[in-house]
């Protein structure tokens, strides 16, 4: 199961309230289901629990019943549609349009009269219309309707609840959407899933912990493969002046560091600095290197 469509089980878990709530719900899910109009009302879903939870909706909201749903054994994508001309007279009525002219495809806000009513609608919404990605992936969560007014009074309800939604159009549909993965967890349990949310929190968490780690591993492996080049060309300057004079020619200290650096071409100068007799700090050791490469590099 997609994040997704989890994120679709937990909502249609909720249960049926309130008759105010059934109706602003399954408004949201026919404005963004696949038709709404005076002659047919439609929603086509492959998630069976989303359809059972459509008919709860439509009995608890108008008494009524789909005049086309699937049979129990269908798999794939099911329609579940009102084609009955006096039950959408009725729908229509009860959500505030005028059953016998074409539809304004534009939200009623006159039906969000309880505080509740709202995140219902937006529930509906998104269970017909909405998609959210896995937050393993990335961070996205849209709502996209073909009407572009009601995704004008979607991006409107939803900064009512003090989101901050974004808005574009894409092959002829309107998208409202979210990218910050705060604001996604936010709408979630706005709608009714809080699970989802913490879902959503707790692998940003750990996305954002690998990240991390893998930010300093390949931090330090630049580190590893500086200090592996600098160690390769101090014991070329050895070298050279082992070639040209001997180490025993150079003076005590340098002639240490240099016996130190031949035995340890692994060490860091702070590794280094410490095997030194006595130890020094990892500045003196630098700058008993930086010497040897000068007398090298004349040599």
């Amino acid at each position: 199961m997609t994040f997704s469509a989890g994120v679709k089980t937990e909502l249609c878990k909720l249960p049926v309230g309130k008759r105010c709530c059934a109706v602003a719900e399954v408004y949201g899910a026919f404005l963004y289901g696949n038709t709404f109009t005076p002659r047919e009302m439609r929603i086509v879903t492959e998630n069976r629990v989303f359809g059972v939870r459509l008919g709860a909706l439509l009995h608890r909201a108008f008494g009524l019943t789909f005049d086309v749903q699937p049979e129990s054994e269908a798999t794939g994508k099911q329609a579940y549609a009102v084609t009955d001309l006096v039950k959408l007279g009725d729908i229509a009525d009860a959500v505030g349009y005028d059953g016998s002219a074409h539809f304004a495809h534009q939200i009623n806000f006159g039906l969000f009269e309880e505080p509740c009513c709202p995140a219902a609608f937006v529930r509906g919404a998104f269970l017909a219309g909405g998609s959210v990605t896995d937050p393993e992936r990335g961070y996205h969560l849209e709502l996209v309707t073909s009407h572009m007014s009601v995704s004008r009074g979607m991006v409107s309800i939803l900064r009512d609840m003090q989101l901050d939604p974004k808005d574009t159009m894409r092959r002829g549909h309107w998208a409202v959407y979210f990218k910050q993965s705060g604001a996604i967890e936010d709408f979630l349990t706005i709608i009714g899933a809080p699970g989802a949310a913490l879902a959503h929190m707790t692998a940003k968490v750990e996305r954002d912990m690998r990240n991390t780690i893998q930010r300093r591993v390949n931090c330090d492996a630049a580190n590893v493969d500086k200090s592996v080049e600098a160690a390769a060309l101090q014991l070329e300057a050895i070298r050279r002046i082992e070639q040209r004079d001997g180490l025993e020619s150079l003076p005590e200290k340098l002639h240490q560091t240099a016996l130190l650096r031949i035995v340890n071409p692994e060490l860091s100068l702070q590794e280094l600095a410490q095997l030194a007799d006595p130890p020094v700090t990892k500045s003196c050791m630098s700058h008993r290197v930086r010497k040897l490469m000068e007398l090298g590099g004349e040599l």
